[in-house]
This record gives C-alpha cells, sequence and structure tokens, in this order.
C-alpha cells in the first residue's frame, strides 16, 4: 500500500476559500500601498548566503535555510573539517545559497544593484513568500508571505508618520478595529544601554528585552544577566518594567532616566515628533502606543521601531512590524541611505480576520451564476449564453454532464453558487432562460438580454 503524502512541517496546502480570502488581504493592502505611491518590486525567492548571513543576529542566522549546491556537494569539502565536524567550515563549502528570510535584507541588495536606475527617495512595496527553520506553533510557520513597504534615500521622520497612517488605512479597510500600533526607538534602547554600563552588549540587551512578552520580566532578567550585564545595571532598569500611562507621561518618565544620554534623549525627540503629528493628523481605527520595552531583535534598526498588536480579544501575536535603519545598504558598499520600512504578517492578519468573522460573505464565490446541463441542443444555447454572460463580466459556467438535475441542483448548493439557470426544451424552443435564485427559491423567466441585465444589476462589476 502506498504511503499516504504529506508536507513539511510549517507549510501548508491552501484550498480555493483559502485562496479567495488570501487574495481579499492581498488585494487590500497592495490598493493602499499604491494609494500612498509605493511601486512593486520582486526578488528571487533565494539569494546567495553571503547577502543574508549575519544581518539578523546570532538568532536570525540559525533560522536561515541553506541550500545544498548541486551534484556532489561533498567534494569541496575540507577532510580535516569534516572529521573536526566543524560545521562553520563545512557548511560554507557544501551551501552557497539560501532561501530569504525577510524582504528587507534583499531589498537593501536591489537597491545597491540598481543604484543607478533608481530615483531617490524610492518607495517601493512587495509581497512575496519567506521562509524560517522556526519551530511551527500557532500563527508561526516556515514558509509565509510578508508584505512589506519601504522608503529609501530619505531621512525626514515624515516617513514614519506616514507609515503609521498606512498601517491604520489598510487595518480600516479591512474593518478590522481594536488593532494597536507600539513604537519605540532604539535611540532610546541605546541610551538605556548605556546608563546601565551595557553599551558593550547593545545586541544581547535589545535581543532579552524583545523577549519580554513571551518569556516575562525574570526570564528576561536572567538572560541578560547570562549575557554578562551587570545586576547593579539590571536593577536600574526596573522602571522600564512598570512604565505606564499615556504617551506623554511615559516621555517625561524617560528623559528623567535618559537625562546623561545624548542618543537617548535624540531618541526621544523622534518619538514626540511623530506622535505630535499623528495626534494632529487622527486615525480611523488603531492606537499609537508607545511600548518602551519594545526591542524588534533585527541588528540593522536604528531609529524608530514598530510593532503591531491584534485586538485583545483574539490570542495572536504581532501582525506587523518595521522600523527605520539608517545604513542597511551600506553592509552592500552603499553609504549613508537611511531607509524606514514596515510589514504586514498575511497569515496573522488571516487567522485574525477568521477568528473575529471579518471576511465578506461573498469572497470564495467564484461562480456567480451555474447553467444546468439537460442535453446536448440546451447545452450549446447555454454555452452562447455564457459566452455573452462572461464578456458583460459575470462569472458563469455549464454544468459538464447531463445528469439529473436533483445532481445538478446540488453541486450548484455545495459550491454556494448563488444563482443557476435551466434552459430546458420549453426554454430552448422560446429562446428564454429560467433564472432561479438559490437563496429564496425564486424563478423568473427572462430573454437573454433580460438575463444579462438582472445579473449585472446583482454583480455590479465596479
Amino acid at each position: 500500500m502506498a504511503q499516504k503524502p504529506s508536507i513539511p512541517k510549517g507549510t501548508r496546502d491552501f484550498g480555493p476559500e483559502e485562496v479567495a480570502r488570501r487574495n481579499y488581504i492581498f488585494g487590500t493592502i497592495r490598493s493602499q500601498f499604491e494609494l500612498y505611491g509605493f511601486q512593486p518590486i520582486e526578488t528571487p525567492s533565494f539569494e546567495n548566503s553571503e547577502t543574508l548571513m549575519g544581518k539578523y543576529g546570532e538568532e536570525g542566522d540559525r533560522l536561515i535555510f541553506k541550500i545544498l549546491n548541486s551534484g556532489n556537494f561533498l567534494d569541496k569539502v575540507d577532510e580535516v573539517a569534516l572529521s573536526n565536524k566543524d560545521f562553520n567550515k563545512i557548511g560554507a563549502s557544501i551551501s552557497e545559497k539560501a532561501l530569504r528570510y525577510d524582504l528587507t535584507v534583499p531589498f537593501a541588495r536591489y537597491v545597491v544593484q540598481h543604484q543607478n536606475e533608481i530615483e531617490f527617495p524610492f518607495k517601493r512595496y512587495q509581497i512575496q513568500p519567506v521562509w524560517r527553520a522556526d519551530r511551527p506553533q500557532k500563527g508561526r510557520f516556515r514558509e509565509f508571505y510578508q508584505c512589506d513597504a519601504d522608503v529609501v534615500g530619505s531621512t525626514s521622520l515624515w516617513q514614519e508618520v506616514e507609515f503609521v497612517q498606512l498601517y491604520d488605512a489598510v487595518f480600516a479597510a479591512l474593518k478590522l478595529d481594536g488593532v494597536t500600533i507600539k513604537i519605540n526607538n532604539r535611540k532610546i534602547l541605546a541610551g538605556i544601554a548605556e546608563v546601565i554600563g551595557a553599551e558593550d552588549k547593545l545586541i544581547d540587551f535589545t535581543v532579552a528585552l524583545d523577549k519580554l512578552d513571551k518569556i516575562g520580566e525574570e526570564k528576561v532578567k536572567e538572560e541578560m544577566l547570562g549575557k554578562g550585564i551587570p545586576q547593579s545595571g539590571i536593577e536600574k532598569l526596573q522602571p522600564l518594567f512598570s512604565l505606564s500611562g499615556s504617551f506623554g507621561t511615559q516621555m517625561e518618565r524617560l528623559k528623567t532616566i535618559l537625562s546623561s544620554s545624548e542618543q537617548g534623549k535624540t531618541g526621544i525627540e523622534e518619538l514626540q515628533f511623530i506622535n505630535k503629528a499623528i495626534t494632529d493628523i487622527g486615525l480611523k481605527t488603531a492606537t499609537l502606543q508607545l511600548d518602551v520595552t519594545l526591542a524588534r531583535g533585527l541588528n540593522y534598526y536604528t531609529g524608530a521601531i514598530f510593532e503591531v498588536a491584534a485586538p485583545q480579544s483574539v490570542a495572536m501575536g504581532s501582525i506587523g512590524g518595521g522600523g527605520r535603519y539608517d545604513d542597511l545598504t551600506g553592509i552592500f558598499g552603499l553609504k549613508d541611505m537611511s531607509g524606514v520600512g514596515i510589514s504586514f504578517g498575511l497569515d496573522r492578519i488571516y487567522l485574525v480576520l477568521e477568528a473575529m468573522g471579518l471576511f465578506p460573505d461573498t469572497i470564495g464565490n467564484a461562480v456567480q451564476v451555474l447553467f444546468l446541463n439537460f442535453g446536448e441542443a440546451e447545452a450549446l444555447a447555454c454555452m452562447k449564453a455564457i459566452k455573452t454572460l462572461r464578456e458583460r463580466g459575470i462569472k458563469a459556467e455549464l454544468y459538464p454532464d447531463g445528469k439529473n438535475t436533483k445532481k445538478q441542483m446540488n453541486y450548484a448548493n455545495k459550491r454556494h453558487i448563488p444563482y443557476v439557470v435551466l434552459v430546458g426544451d420549453t426554454e430552448l424552443k422560446s429562446n428564454m432562460f429560467a433564472l432561479k435564485n438559490m437563496a429564496t427559491g425564486e424563478q423568473k423567466l427572462l430573454s437573454l438580454d433580460e438575463l444579462v441585465e438582472v445579473l449585472i444589476q446583482v454583480f455590479p462589476r465596479f
């Protein structure tokens, strides 16, 4: 007996209804990206390993899927390294490429390679899958889509203001209320590290702090101690763990904590600018909230950082994130090219919309009207009518086999097709069409022109 086929853990198949719902989210995000002036690009699913490695920190590097070289990949392996099981040396000789971990680093590579063709500031959006060798769990997959928007070539904080608005616009269009856009600034985190005497351990500090909502305060402190951050410094962090109140209140407390750090004070000024602008402009549905423990563990962030939390009624991790990176392209040789960007987590947004019942009922109705098949002559007449309907933008099809009416009607019900057309011997002779509403059972006898007009009114194209 053949073994039942399966797919790798952390990946999924998508049926027609799921694909239709995903396309609804893609379309909503894409329309807002373009409304805000972003242009689409695409990059390869895999990059040279040297492009990706070392850009995400130690933890990120471990999650990158490596691709084995084709052919006998062991030919070039150093025998001493192989006998010593030296993975670093072995890995470099058997794998030269890797699946992309995110869309930001490939975008930086793209900007450097195409810098003479780009008009700066360059606003791009990208909707493509990424891969991470993570432990699969609810809302976390090994293959998933990211929907990114970035601007490079501008240091203006108005870009951050616009991205907060863009987040709000997308979630408002999806009718997803109660979203919280959390914001912090890496300069503030650098200032905190300076104040507690951990400037040389900034990465260890931010990586540990970024886990606060996952492992809790005590575990974060233990990790910091394990990374060599002094106990006296960790004790100075205590006010941060309990920092609360309005945006302005938290800012005032931060000014006191960071009074001796110029970098920290710069971070505060940047956040105050963004908050004031958003307060003046207003948001439709989302809330902007300061979270000083937000760190986002990616090394390339240098300024404002964002993370989007789903409504509290849904137990879900972040559904978006991003931030400012002052010199990401510098790692590929193009210096002083500041950028800022955000990402939407398609898969988690899907789960949130599903849990809250926010997908429109019409999604997934690939066919709007089904013509029943009563024989060869009747089917030919139906196909002529179907051609006319399709030319007018109506999604129509003919049941292919001349089975009994009950089976054909059951097919329409199971596929949630809202209308069926019956053309029997009587209708064929009179050149008429019987249109039946599957929800109400109402049936009308119509000419082809009348059929077209009725269905166009029910299913307008715009």
